[in-house]
């Protein structure tokens, strides 16, 4: 009898499929290409058609388009995905990151849900988004980025089926799933460990998932499995089944990403948590100085390097960004960093209204303030020097002769370059990439890769520190002016600025500061020798191994939990508070307890015991936030425990602010929980809401450095961009004379 039933259902099944089939090759064709219209710069291509390519992110965006692997029986060129369908939403998220670093998503369609991981390995995608859950299996073949969601498999049955009510219920019933499935191998195991007459159907290739519920709601099928966000979907427009039973415990749903590809997944983790629905990066301000004071927010432009904002044994140092935190300090201003992808972004981010200011040794230029910038008074000045290996016997600019000079197009020198071309001297010279650093080309010239650059006193002066092989062989023209670009209508915030560095200008201060990070060869070797990009990106700490281990299993990003650590213990594992926690991780006894921790002084118990409670407070979060928000939460709930942040949830959302956002929404909320007047209303009362608002800002912040900062400890060749150098031609050469009219000035070694 078994068998005859599933001989019918597989009839069923199958006439279902031959019914569509002329459809379903309209659907590809016609509403395939009008799904790609409605979004420009949209492609769409079945799997057959992908050529075979397994480069990471730098080869992908040299190639302009980001692969994504979908399936096609739940998104994709076969139909129009529902409005509420979790993989729409995340084919939505995808994209945008591939729009984000100006690249081209394009959609590889795969007819079988199994095929999926194995195209992903082959090469024919990048991504595989299909809300695929994250399994030890899976792992061993794939990478996983963050979650983007945690669900529970629930078994589905008709309606009107009341006879299904413990997993163990199953037995003697038909039950049809992909093979492909991790629904398919849990239950083939309890069929072979507990229930062996579960009536297993394999779902027939092909078939669309709404075909499979259409089976479950006309009785041919007794029951299926499916993710709790995907029941959700279903839940809004049909109800013809229900969930029966839960199937599993929580799972983790995220993005398949091949083990070959690390640095795509570092800037997918990256997008997911820093900048996917970032209100920081979202929201344009241009206002002028008494807005930011309202704000209590100063958003600055500085790019990563040794000069102006690097990170240093978990600190946040630089010349600049000490300065400008100075003056956010003196202000009572909170301050926001934020790192363009080049230098070119420095002002057109500013002039958009991203930030309030941009300093990076900036030279006033009148090309610079024609984009609508005006510069404050100079905060520092510096000979701009001509850089060569220690051995080049350069001595004069008019012996350049055949050697390349090159320096980044937007910066001070490319100008100085075009000058002295116009002045009639003959040289070659190239653009350097817009995200390669001065101190970088310094290091190429050291490494004979490169024959000359051009660089400022003070950078040249922390490369000479750290004995790099280059020398300075004169300087061309006086000393520059270096000040701080803002927007020309801000004039407030110019005379703030302006009153700043007046006040400061030539004080113990600045000389102190100034030393610390350029004249002091002490200082700047041991600077150096710290510095994140100077050491390997995977050693963040003597934790690291196990803060992997874990934070991999319970779905963090290792180096949140890797910030989080030293915010609690400094990476100091006989830390121990006032309140008696302990630990990397700072846990109190009670809580340790609560997650399995026997050992609390132990780093290994220690590390997961925090994460494993990390994970229990992500749990505590209405499902709707999203994964960019929710991971602020519960490190609010970390500090000041779940009850304390959901009160400021619905102290929010009382106040008009949005509750599923933490930064300038509840963490508003969590800052009134310390005064009586709404403490006496909340449920858990009153709560330092300070600390916690620091607490996760302080993370964050330390997060984006982590994720931000580039390993410079090896400087390829090939970092300097392919193009031909530009040679001067003879006919602009002008006389002797003229060339003496630039100041050269004595070697600097």
């Amino acid at each position: 009898m078994l068998v005859a039933t599933k001989c019918n259902v597989y009839v069923m099944a199958q006439r279902i499929i031959a019914l569509r089939l002329l459809l379903s090759f309209i659907l590809i064709f016609y509403i395939g290409e009008t799904y790609s219209s409605s979004l420009p710069g949209r492609l769409i291509t079945p799997l057959s058609s992908s050529e075979e390519f397994k480069g990471d992110f730098e080869a992908i965006k040299k190639r302009g388009k980001l692969r994504i692997v979908i399936p096609a029986n739940i998104g994709g060129g076969r139909y129009l995905p529902r409005k509420g369908s979790p993989v729409s939403q995340q084919h939505e998220i995808v994209e945008a990151f591939a729009r984000f670093f100006e690249l081209t998503p394009e959609l590889i369609i795969v007819d079988n849900f199994g095929d999926l991981i194995p195209a992903l390995e082959s090469g024919k995608g990048d991504i595989v988004v299909g809300n695929l859950t994250v399994t030890d299996a899976r792992r061993k073949k794939i990478a996983f980025s963050v979650p983007l969601d945690h669900v529970r498999e629930k078994v589905l049955v008709n309606i009107a089926d009341d006879s299904i009510k413990l997993v163990s219920d199953l037995n003697y019933k038909r039950v049809m799933v992909s093979p492909n499935s991790t629904f398919w191998d849990s239950l083939s195991w309890l069929k072979k460990q507990k229930y062996k007459d579960i009536e297993l159907i394999p779902r027939p290739d092909g078939m669309l998932d709404e075909e499979e519920m259409d089976l479950l709601a006309l009785g041919k099928i007794d029951a299926t499995i499916r993710d709790s966000n995907i029941v959700e979907m279903y839940l809004g427009y049909r109800d013809d089944f229900k969930v029966a039973v839960n199937f599993s415990g929580k799972r983790d749903i995220a993005w398949g990403v091949r083990k070959e590809a690390p640095a795509l997944l570092n800037a997918l983790n990256q997008y997911l948590q820093l900048e996917h629905l970032s209100e920081l990066n979202n929201k344009v301000f241009k206002g002028d100085f008494d807005e930011i004071k309202k704000r209590k927010v100063l958003r600055v432009l500085l790019r990563n390097n040794a000069s102006s904002y690097f990170l240093y044994k978990g600190e946040l140092l630089g010349f600049e960004y000490e300065m400008v935190n100075s003056f956010a300090k003196f202000h009572g201003l909170r301050l926001e960093v934020l790192v363009p992808p080049t230098h070119k972004e420095l002002l057109t981010w500013l002039v958009e209204g991203k930030a309030d200011l941009a300093i990076g040794f900036l030279e006033p230029t009148k090309k610079r303030e024609a984009l609508g910038i005006k510069f404050s008074n100079a905060y520092n000045r510096e000979y701009q020097h001509v850089v060569v290996h220690k051995d080049d016997s350069l001595k004069s600019i008019r012996e350049i002769g055949d050697r390349i000079i090159s320096v980044r197009k937007s910066s001070a020198y490319w100008e100085t370059l075009d000058k002295l071309i116009k002045m009639g001297i003959e040289f070659n010279f190239k653009a350097a990439p817009e995200d390669m650093e001065t101190e970088e080309l310094i290091k190429i010239v050291g490494a004979k890769k490169l024959d000359v650059t051009l660089a400022d006193a003070h950078i040249l002066d922390i490369e000479l520190a750290k004995s790099v092989p280059v020398k300075s062989v004169f300087t061309i023209g006086d000393k520059r002016e270096q000040a701080v670009a803002i927007r020309e209508k801000n004039l407030k915030l110019v005379k703030a600025i302006n009153e700043f560095i007046k006040k400061n200008e030539n004080s113990e201060y600045y000389n102190v500061l100034y030393s610390k990070y350029f004249t002091s060869r002490k200082s700047i070797k041991k600077l150096a020798k710290g510095r994140i990009e100077n050491i390997d990106i995977n050693k963040l700490s003597p934790w690291d191994k196990l803060t992997k281990k874990y934070a991999d299993k319970y779905g963090f990003d290792w180096r949140l939990i890797t910030a989080q650590m030293y915010q609690e213990s400094r990476f100091n594992p006989k830390a121990k508070s006032f309140a008696g926690a302990k630990g990397l991780m700072q846990l109190m006894p009670r809580t340790a307890k609560s997650v399995g921790v026997k050992d609390i002084k132990h780093p290994d118990s220690n590390i997961k015991g925090g994460i494993k409670y990390m994970d229990w407070l992500r749990d505590r979060f209405d499902k709707d936030i999203p994964v960019s928000e929710k991971i602020w939460f519960t490190l609010a709930a970390y500090n000041a425990g779940a009850g304390h942040v959901q009160d400021a949830q619905r102290l929010a959302a009382q106040k008009g602010w949005d509750s599923k956002r933490w930064f300038e929404h509840t963490e508003k909320a969590m800052l009134l929980l310390s005064k009586k007047t709404y403490s006496s209303k909340a449920r858990y009362g009153y709560v330092d809401g300070a600390e916690p608002v620091k607490y996760v800002r302080k993370i964050r912040e330390r997060f984006e450095a982590y994720v931000n900062l580039k390993q410079n400890e090896e400087v390829k060749s090939t970092s300097i961009k392919s193009t031909n150098p530009v040679v001067i031609p003879k006919k602009f050469q002008t006389s002797i004379t003229q060339v003496e009219e630039i100041r050269l000035t004595k070697e600097r070694g």
